[in-house]
């Protein structure tokens, strides 16, 4: 499906944009947003600021010299860095409050030029709040690996106190590992792979993982990768997970292009059924890391081409209709 979010907003759904004051960025890119309601019924969201602008050659016209994608960075400052804003919303889904986490206690001299945890997704595991995603910048190489961060509230700021770096299941000799979707009833346990199906288990003590449940690959699927975090609904476990396809466009150069689609899942892990492609408002580079149900409307969050964020509110009805177990 082309532009999910009209086709959200026919059926009663709504787009709220997610920004800060411009003075916290310079007027680079706020991207990829991550929601959770959390245990007192507060909506919370993790934005993701990158000291850039993307560039995308959109239609595959007007491309930079160096190719379709690229990224537009200050010119003093080459690197790909991520500053994280924890913000609260009202009812109505617009930022209440909102402050950067201060990760100073933590943060040791980068290494790579991928700099800071991209690509948060926000959840609480017994008690304690916690931003997980991908860090690159502890190798010289750039080698990724999940991790969590646990954030508290000071004064209406946010503060990390204490970050795991999280190995790889089995000889934890891969390159990247990234976009792991936590589940929210299980703690410590993440939804690494969707085809086939693979569950691990962290041990945030003894800082290892391991595989649990490891599902059969369906043919003719895509390898989809994480977005979300994987909710429960119904009898049903759900997760937004993104496809992306990699391609040289007609002058040999790097592009790219995202689409998306719902897994579902039984309790047993189970794939229920694979939903159908969509794009969220029309364009190649769009990416989400967010999802909760909350007063019988489903919030997704997502990022567009890494300049703008949003929530869509999605009635449950057009979704069970869309999903269509």
């Amino acid at each position: 499906m082309d532009n999910f979010v009209r086709h959200m907003i026919l059926k009663g759904g709504y787009l709220y944009p997610l920004a800060i004051d411009s003075n916290n960025t310079n007027g680079t890119g706020l991207t990829n947003p991550s929601i959770f309601i959390d245990e007192d019924d507060s909506v919370l969201v993790n934005l993701r600021h990158v000291e850039y602008t993307l560039y995308h050659a959109e239609k595959h016209k007007y491309c930079h010299p160096w190719g379709p994608l690229q990224y537009l960075h200050p010119e003093n400052d080459l690197t790909l860095r991520t500053n994280n804003y924890l913000c609260k919303l009202n009812n109505n889904y617009s930022i209440e409050s909102y402050s950067k986490i201060d990760t100073s206690t933590l943060d040791i001299k980068p290494l790579w030029e991928f700099i800071g945890l991209e690509d948060i997704r926000l959840v609480r595991w017994n008690k304690k709040l916690y931003g997980s995603g991908v860090r690159r910048d502890t190798t010289t190489n750039g080698q990724g690996r999940m991790e969590l961060s646990e954030i508290i509230e000071e004064t209406g700021k946010y503060k990390e106190i204490h970050r795991t770096r999280i190995p790889a299941p089995g000889k934890n000799d891969s390159y990247c590992e990234k976009n792991w979707m936590p589940i929210l009833d299980m703690p410590y346990h993440y939804v690494k792979w969707c085809n086939p199906t693979e569950v691990v288990k962290v041990d945030i003590e003894n800082k290892t993982c391991e595989t649990i449940f490891l599902g059969t690959y369906a043919p003719g699927h895509y390898d989809f990768r994480g977005g979300s975090q994987i909710i429960n609904w119904k009898n049903y476990r759900v997760g937004l997970t993104h496809q992306v396809d990699l391609f040289n466009n007609y002058n040999g150069r790097k592009n790219a292009k995202y689409r998306h689609r719902f897994v579902i899942w039984d309790k047993d892990w189970n794939v229920v059924k694979y939903g159908d492609p969509f794009d969220f408002l029309g364009a190649e580079i769009e990416f989400s890391c967010g999802m909760a149900i909350h007063s019988d409307n489903l919030l997704i969050t997502f990022g567009y081409q890494d300049n703008s964020a949003f929530l869509l509110k999605c009635p449950m009805k057009a979704i069970e209709e869309f999903i269509n177990v």
